[in-house]
């Protein structure tokens, strides 16, 4: 019998244009292909990952040449050619394939290095993979690995904690300018999507009202659904500061919509309560003199670009230490394979020692008539004694890494040495 591979196939962001991906992924949920892989009897174990920037199929196989092919045609035939994905498809094995999954789950392997999302999303297809029982004992290791890897590079660095996208470089400010954004009051003026998405991130901090102002009330209408909030007119702007702490703009206008003259009124009717604008059109929507007025904080969309700019910095130096973990737990996880291989045969080795000792003491000790049970015992230690030492090196043999046989020779050396398949055969017999 072959040895098991663990076999990573998939597509992502990096290299598969979305036209492809989208064809790929698992849209109907995990449950009919999980079912479909089932029919596939090389598969030992395997799980599904499908997320808007990749889609990955993770098996345990002794034929992972012929599986990779056979588990492409049942889960993509029909979406997507195989001339199509001939370019972009990556394939890992074993410990390539363990290293991948740990950088996915700790979203190094992210669009958006850092983010969360990614480790949820692992989390929900193992539990499809559970539910169906196509996770074994190795799969469900590996996985659970993975998110404690994950777990780990957050605790030990700081990959997660600077903004590397210009929303989310939006509200890392206004939780500077606030501690605590629950409770605050937002803006939109236009519907651009930076706001919209630096909108949607302010939400997720606790913002408990939003405000859309737009040239056409029916966007407005709409857009403030989404956040269940409220639509007003443009020219209500200026009296909605009274109660909002946060605006965020991205109009289309070519021109200034805002001016230090409208804003400046509002500041003693507000008793000076700090107001926080973040301007993401181009052209701009603010005055820049609006920043010189007290407890007014405006920012532009270049000075969130040089706040991406060094927070991408300081995350690619979070990102060295999450790398170095991720290799740390690779090479753990590969150890702990390898100890999978080698028990086997450490178990027949201990099982054919330990049944030559009790038959030679069978034979021997009723021989020896007059002996106390105290001196029997003393026989059966010593005999145990001299198994037990005799097995150490080989043991060590089999357990200890070496750089010129790899585990699978050296198990056949011991295997062969000892007579174990031997053995085996006639206990079957």
């Amino acid at each position: 019998m072959g040895q098991d591979s663990i076999v990573l196939l998939g597509v992502n962001h990096k290299k598969t244009p979305l036209e492809i991906r989208e064809k790929m992924a698992l849209t109907g949920g995990y449950q009919e292909p999980l079912e479909q892989l089932r029919g596939l009897e090389g598969l030992k174990e395997y799980y599904l990952l499908s997320t808007c920037n990749r889609v990955e199929v993770l098996f345990i196989s002794q034929n992972p040449e012929q599986m990779r092919r056979e588990v492409l045609d049942l889960l993509f035939a029909g979406k997507v050619s195989r001339e199509e994905v001939a370019g972009c498809i990556y394939v890992y094995e074993n410990q390539e394939a363990v290293h991948h999954l740990f950088m996915v789950a700790s979203s190094l392997d992210s669009m958006i290095v850092g983010e969360s999302q990614i480790l949820g999303q692992l989390k929900e297809a193992f539990r499809h993979a559970s539910e169906q029982k196509t996770a074994g004992m190795i799969l469900n290791r590996l996985l659970h690995k993975a998110f404690s890897v994950a777990k780990r590079v957050r605790t030990e660095t700081r990959i997660g904690a600077n903004a590397v996208s210009i929303s989310y470089a939006a509200v890392e400010l206004g939780r500077k300018i606030f501690g605590d954004l629950r409770g605050k009051r937002v803006m939109l003026v236009g519907a651009g999507e930076m706001a919209e998405l630096a909108a949607e991130h302010l939400m997720g901090q606790g913002i408990d009202d939003v405000v859309v102002a737009n040239r056409t009330l029916e966007r407005a209408m709409k857009l403030a659904a989404r956040f269940k909030g409220r639509a007003i007119g443009l020219d209500e702007v200026v009296d909605q500061l009274l109660d909002v702490d946060i605006l965020i703009s991205s109009t289309g206008a070519q021109g200034l919509v805002l001016f230090k003259k409208d804003i400046a009124p509002l500041m003693p009717r507000r008793r000076n309560r700090p107001l926080f604008f973040i301007d993401i059109a181009v052209p701009r929507d603010l005055d820049p003199e609006i920043n010189t007025l007290e407890n007014i904080y405006l920012y532009d969309i270049d000075d969130l670009n040089n706040v991406v700019e060094m927070n991408r910095e300081q995350r690619d130096k979070e990102a060295l230490k999450a790398r170095r973990i991720v290799e740390e737990e690779s090479l753990k996880f590969q150890r702990w394979l390898a100890g999978m291989e080698v028990t086997p045969t450490i178990v027949d080795l201990r099982a054919v020692a330990e049944s030559i000792c009790q038959a030679e003491l069978a034979k021997t000790l009723p021989r020896l008539n007059g002996i106390s049970s105290k001196e029997r015992k003393s026989i059966e230690r010593m005999a145990a004694s001299i198994v037990g030492k005799m097995l150490h090196h080989p043991m060590r043999y089999l357990k200890a890494e070496h750089a010129c046989i790899d585990q699978t020779e050296r198990i056949m050396q011991v295997r062969n040495l000892f007579q174990l398949n031997e053995q085996y055969e006639q206990s079957e017999e």
